[in-house]
Parts: structure tokens; C-alpha cells; sequence
């Protein structure tokens, strides 16, 4: 088995039911697996791709980046994966360091890729608007490739240095999207609403691989500016199902009172921490619609955990490890530690990455007798469910003592007026680290430092609270909402 076998199998099902929405267009699996078809004719024909051979795909959310994926697959090569927020610099690493020589992109890009033709005058581009529909008895045969196969180069996010390509195969993503359609109850009715970058891995699999290999649809928004985009589609196209990261759940909580979402049946978190005053803010916005966090790095597929979507989820918790997976909390020489002891959240299973590409001595840092160490500080309380405290890399050491920049961040966030938070540590001659926070403010709030400091003072110990609050008009984020707090270290300067 292999994920086009797989996505196959669904259009034998499924072939003239949506599979698409893509504003005023309704495509059918029909019109995917023929564009799929098309290119893997083309990629053995004209590119001469062989198994193995690495394609980059570099393309904003389109129709077509679902087909190109299951185009590569057809003929046997490998999808890696470009984040479209990348300069041609960027992505001229990320080809030299995979070794691809065909990227499949857009228009959009083109001013972009005029530059990286310039850096890499190797490389070939094949665009999308070149896709046309072919009979499907045209295509070549498709590769014969199994679950041990490479499926996908998923590069990192590159924060704390040149990104790592997680080698992820056909097993790890075919494993993962199993488990999650179970956890999840995907329905082959269920409209998947996509707003958040294809390319990260929590949409890869979320958001593109488990509706289509369920035979499902997937709502494609053109635009989330302005928000109203997103909830046209969600009432035009019935969405029911909405994977975000925290900012579009807060964005949902504040709506106006005569807003409703009727057709949504279940919201997920991921990507980033989702903050407690979220979460409440949510529930009492819309007291019926299930909220659920779940949790995975890039390297597990990404999906490790999710809250429970029949039973008691539990608010601040990521929940409990998805089917056929294991989670372990470790201390830094390997030892398990018990339960509500802090240590690094570790992961088993079939949904665990290969290892990094070309990265042996990376790989043996992370991949350790079979668990993969995620660099993620957290704890298992008795029920099993598991809390992210915070980055290994980001904890504080103020006079010797471990503070948790995301403990700390939460309770800001409960400050009327706060909209948003971040809390890094600058160096401090006495204590070693000091916290800081940066805030942004709700539109036409002041900030009154002391009254700030005053609150988190009653909350938490001294050597937890920030000296300094430093307003910012917006938190730098990654195209998924992750803060990069390595910007902030930038500005704290």
C-alpha cells in the first residue's frame, strides 16, 4: 500500500462527489485524479522522474496542490514540500539540500522564481497552469511503491537554524491519517474547511491527506482578509469540520452575538499552544461546538495526541496519544520519568519520521531506541492526558530555577485588554535570565504597566514575573501562528 494507492481506492468510490470547493467551483475526485494522471505523465515523459527522485512542490493553497502531491506519488517520486513564505534564497537551500530538480509552482510565484532560476539555473518548472484533464488509460502505470517507501521531504521550520528535511514515508502518513480519521470520526460527508498553508504538516495530513483518502471534501478559502471570506465558505459550502491554529479560534470567540456557525460540528487547535482564556472564551461563545487541541511535531506526521472527541477532553490539556502511538516523559539521560514530573515529551510508532535527510548526526540527537525526543517540555497527569509546558530551548533559568515562558504568558492573557502575549528570557547578571514579555492590546486599549505587573505578581512567584511589558502592534508568527521567538530575542536586543 502507498498514499496514491490509497487516494485510488477513494476515487473508485467516490469519483464524482466533491472533493474540492474552491470558491464558486466544486471539483469531483474525477477532476483530481486526471490532473494527477496528467502530471505523472508528464514527470516520466518530459522530466524523466524515476522512483525516488525528489519533485519539489512550491505552490499557495490551490486545487492543484493536492493533485501535484498525488501526481509525484503516481510516479513514483518524492513530494518535497516548499513554504511559499520563502524567499528564492530560501527555497535555493532547500533544493540543493534535497537534491530536487523540478519544482511545480504557479504564476503567483512567478517574480520568485524568475530570481531562483537565477540561483539554481539546474532546476526545471513545471506550472500548474500547464495541468490539463487526460484520460486516466494515458497515464503511466503507477509506481509500485510500499508503506517502507519515501513519501515526502517535510522541512522544518528553520527557527534555530538552515532547516531539516523529516523524511517521512508512505507507513508514517498512511499510519497517521488511520488514526486520526478514528479520533476525529471523519465522515465521508464531512467539508473540511482549509485556511491555514497547505504546506505545513499539520494541513498535509489534517487538512488535505484525511479528507481525501476518507472521501471526504475539502472547503479551499481563497482569502482570510477580511475574516468574513472564511465565514461565507463555512456558510456557503456547510463546513463542518475547522482545523486552526489559536489566532483563528480567537478571531471565531469574537464574533458578534447574532453570528452563528450551524454547521460546524467540531473545531480543532493545533499548530501552537492554544491559551486557556482562549479556550473559555471559545466555549462561551459557542457552548456547543466542540473545541479539541491536539498536539504533533512535523517528525510524527505530525499528529501525536488529540483531546478525547467522545468523553471528557480536558481544557490545557493536548489529550491523549492517538491510536497505535506512545508518548514517554523523559529526563535528559533517557529515564522515564512518572507521572506529573516534568521532562521531554517523547514519541513511538509508525507515524515517527525516517530521520532527517543528509543529517545522520541530527538524527541520532533525536531518534534515540526507536522514540523520537521532541525537544518539548511537558507532563502526563494520572488520566494519561499530556500538557505541553513549553520548547526545551525556551525554558528560563532565573537564579537556577526552570520558568516556563508559556505558565507565564497565560496568565497575561487573562489581563482585560490583553489580545495577545509572548514571554522570552534576557540575560541578567544576577539571576542569569530575566523574563520579558511583549503584549499587543486590544484596538484602543492603553497598557498600565504597573496594573499589569501588579496582576501577575498575585498569581505568580517573583522570580516568574516579567520585569518589563513591551507593546508590540502584532507578535511575529510563522505562516501557521507559531510566535518566533527568536524575532522577539531580535527586539529584546
Amino acid at each position: 500500500m502507498n498514499l496514491f494507492a490509497a487516494f485510488a481506492e477513494t476515487v473508485a468510490r467516490r469519483r464524482y462527489h466533491p472533493a474540492l470547493f474552491w470558491g464558486e467551483a466544486q471539483l469531483a475526485y474525477d477532476w483530481l485524479a486526471q490532473r494527477a494522471a496528467w502530471l505523472a505523465r508528464a514527470l516520466t515523459r518530459d522530466f524523466a522522474v524515476q522512483r525516488g527522485d525528489r519533485v519539489a512542490v512550491w505552490l499557495k493553497n490551490c486545487p492543484e496542490f493536492p493533485a501535484a502531491l498525488f501526481g509525484v506519488w503516481r510516479a513514483g517520486g518524492v513530494v518535497t514540500v516548499i513554504n511559499n513564505f520563502l524567499k528564492p534564497e530560501e527555497v535555493a537551500f532547500i533544493l540543493a539540500d534535497s537534491g530536487a530538480r523540478l519544482v511545480i509552482t504557479d504564476h503567483s510565484l512567478s517574480e520568485h522564481q524568475a530570481k531562483l532560476a537565477v540561483l539554481r539555473p539546474d532546476v526545471q518548472f513545471l506550472r500548474v497552469e500547464d495541468f490539463a484533464a487526460l484520460a486516466e488509460e494515458e497515464a503511466p502505470l503507477p509506481a509500485d511503491l510500499n508503506e517502507a517507501d519515501l513519501a515526502a521531504l517535510l522541512y522544518t521550520s528553520g527557527t534555530t537554524g538552515r532547516p531539516k528535511g523529516a523524511m517521512l514515508t508512505h507507513g508514517n502518513f498512511l499510519a497517521n491519517v488511520a488514526s486520526c480519521i478514528t479520533c476525529l470520526d471523519f465522515q465521508e460527508e464531512d467539508r473540511l474547511l482549509v485556511l491555514l498553508p497547505q504546506f505545513h504538516s499539520f494541513m498535509f495530513t489534517v487538512g488535505t491527506l484525511c479528507p481525501l483518502l476518507k472521501g471526504a471534501s475539502v472547503v479551499l478559502v481563497k482569502s482570510v482578509s477580511p475574516f468574513k471570506h472564511v465565514l461565507d465558505d463555512i456558510h456557503h459550502r456547510r463546513a463542518t469540520m475547522l482545523p486552526a491554529v489559536p489566532p483563528i479560534h480567537r478571531a471565531l470567540a469574537g464574533l458578534p452575538a447574532g453570528v452563528e456557525l450551524p454547521s460546524l460540528r467540531l473545531c480543532i487547535s493545533g499548530g501552537a499552544p492554544l491559551p486557556m482564556e482562549v479556550l473559555r472564551q471559545f466555549h462561551a461563545r459557542f457552548p456547543k461546538l466542540p473545541l479539541i487541541e491536539g498536539y504533533g511535531p512535523t517528525e510524527s506526521s505530525p499528529v501525536a495526541t488529540v483531546n478525547p472527541l467522545f468523553g471528557t477532553p480536558k481544557a490545557g490539556s493536548v489529550g491523549l496519544p492517538i491510536p497505535g502511538v506512545e508518548l514517554s516523559i523523559r529526563d535528559d539521560g533517557g529515564n522515564e520519568l512518572p507521572v506529573g514530573a516534568t521532562g521531554e515529551l517523547c514519541i513511538r510508532g509508525p507515524n515517527v519520521m525516517r530521520g532527517y535527510w543528509n543529517q545522520p548526526e541530527e538524527t541520532a540527537l533525536v531518534l534515540r531506541d526507536a522514540w523520537l525526543y521532541t525537544g518539548d517540555l511537558g507532563h502526563r497527569d494520572a488520566d494519561g492526558f499530556y500538557f505541553i509546558t513549553d520548547r526545551k530551548k525556551d525554558m528560563l533559568l532565573v537564579n537556577g530555577i526552570n520558568v516556563y515562558p508559556r505558565e507565564v504568558e497565560e496568565v497575561i492573557h487573562k489581563f482585560p485588554g490583553v489580545k495577545d502575549a509572548a514571554v522570552i528570557g534576557v540575560p541578567d547578571a544576577r539571576r542569569g535570565e530575566q523574563p520579558l514579555a511583549f503584549v499587543v492590546l486590544t484596538d484602543g486599549v492603553t497598557l498600565d504597566e504597573k496594573a499589569l505587573h501588579e496582576f501577575v505578581r498575585e498569581k505568580l512567584a517573583d522570580y516568574k514575573v516579567p520585569r518589563h511589558f513591551r507593546v508590540l502592534p502584532a507578535l511575529p508568527r510563522n505562516a501557521t501562528g507559531k510566535v518566533l521567538k527568536t524575532a522577539l530575542r531580535e527586539l529584546a536586543k
